[in-house]
């Protein structure tokens, strides 16, 4: 078992400055998705999931995607997932967000829309007001019309409600989800963005322009002391070697209209995250993205994992549990906070665990455990 050393220790478990914010440590809780909130509200299992994890000294949580108030995010098809709108649910997230304030935490809620998009089996969801940028599903299909300018509107608007929502219930700040080929990264990419007015074109740059509204609009609506993270990623799911940028200055043309907008952190999804993003450089996306905007970043993909996602097939067999470089990145400052997804959900006290040098007593993850809170 790889251990881990008491650089990456103290490196970790130094506080970090966001905006108004001290986080305790540069740990961060990613969000992940967990179907637990019938008719979209979170009941009292979801507040305890993430008080816990707070009291496990998890510096800060970031919710599983939950549905913007829009009637196309997703919420017709898929009744399991948490909505940021509603009396219900809003007095659900109170709740939650309560509890993990009282167990010390600091949480932001992730922002999602669905668009079009094939849902887990690959099947594109028939809905009539289903939006994307060109009606183009990520596997191709085409469903219904191209929406109009003003539905786009509609939904801006939409985002601006839920980021009203959710600064008045209290969360710290919010994460939009912008990555793995839902609503947002739809207009990223070319081969579900097909428009040819304002949100649509050619090159990454121009197709940035509608996101680029988006955080504008939420902007204004949260005010410049209130953090907004946006997360992004080049793979899709049922897509995985999809990329919006195929080299350094492409990445650049997308990222930069999006820190002008006013973004205060990318958080750069990646699957592996010790995985180069262009030739000639071993930065990772969260590293190449830093370099270009001077913007702060979060790193994740499959931190203290050996397998990838539910794969039997092994990342590094000679590995129970690694670090691999983590230190050494986060001692060139390559990135800023580190993202844990899976070994969370069977960690709770993930961090607490290994700022102790504990990583023996850390839980293997197994799917099993998606079908419910621990």
């Amino acid at each position: 078992m790889t251990q881990t050393k008491n650089t990456l220790n103290k490196l970790l478990f130094e506080p970090y400055k966001l905006k108004n914010l001290t986080l305790p440590n540069r740990i961060v809780m990613a969000p992940m998705t967990r179907r637990q909130s019938p008719n979209g509200v979170p009941g009292d299992n979801v507040a305890e999931y993430y008080a816990r994890r707070a009291a496990g000294k998890t510096g800060l949580i970031i919710s599983e995607g939950s549905f913007v108030d829009d009637p196309a995010s997703g919420r017709i098809w898929d009744s399991m997932v948490p909505h940021l709108y509603g009396q219900e649910a809003l007095a659900g997230w109170k709740n939650v967000i309560d509890k993990v304030h009282a167990a010390g935490g600091i949480m932001f809620p992730q922002l999602w829309h669905l668009g079009i998009k094939p849902d887990s089996d690959g099947v594109n969801p028939r809905v009539e007001d289903a939006c994307g940028p060109s009606s183009i599903s990520t596997d191709g299909t085409k469903i219904g019309e191209e929406p109009t300018p003003k539905r786009l509107e509609e939904s801006i608007e939409a985002y601006v409600r839920t980021a009203r929502n959710v600064k008045e219930l209290g969360f710290d700040g919010l994460e939009l989800h912008g990555a793995h080929g839902y609503f947002l990264d739809q207009f990223f990419w070319e081969k579900t963005n097909k428009r040819t007015d304002k949100y649509g074109g050619k090159t990454i740059g121009e197709r940035t322009r509608f996101v680029a509204d988006v955080v504008k609009a939420v902007r204004r609506e949260v005010g410049a002391d209130y953090p907004v993270i946006l997360r992004i990623s080049q793979w899709k799911l049922n897509a995985y070697e999809a990329r919006n940028a195929n080299n350094a200055q492409e990445l650049e043309d997308w990222v930069t209209p999006l820190a002008e907008a006013g973004v205060d952190m990318f958080h750069c999804s990646t699957r592996r995250f010790w995985k180069p993003e262009f030739e000639g450089s071993d930065l990772n996306l969260a590293g190449w993205v830093k370099k270009i905007t001077g913007i702060p970043t979060i790193t994740v993909g499959s931190v203290t994992m050996n397998k990838e996602f539910g794969s039997k097939d092994e990342l590094h067999p000679k590995d129970t549990i690694s670090f691999y470089d983590l230190e050494e990145r986060l001692e060139r400052k390559e990135f800023d906070l580190v993202a844990v997804g899976r070994a969370i959900i069977s960690n709770p006290n993930w961090a607490d665990l290994v700022e102790q040098n504990k990583l023996s007593e850390l839980r293997a993850f197994d799917m099993s455990m998606l079908g419910s809170l621990n």
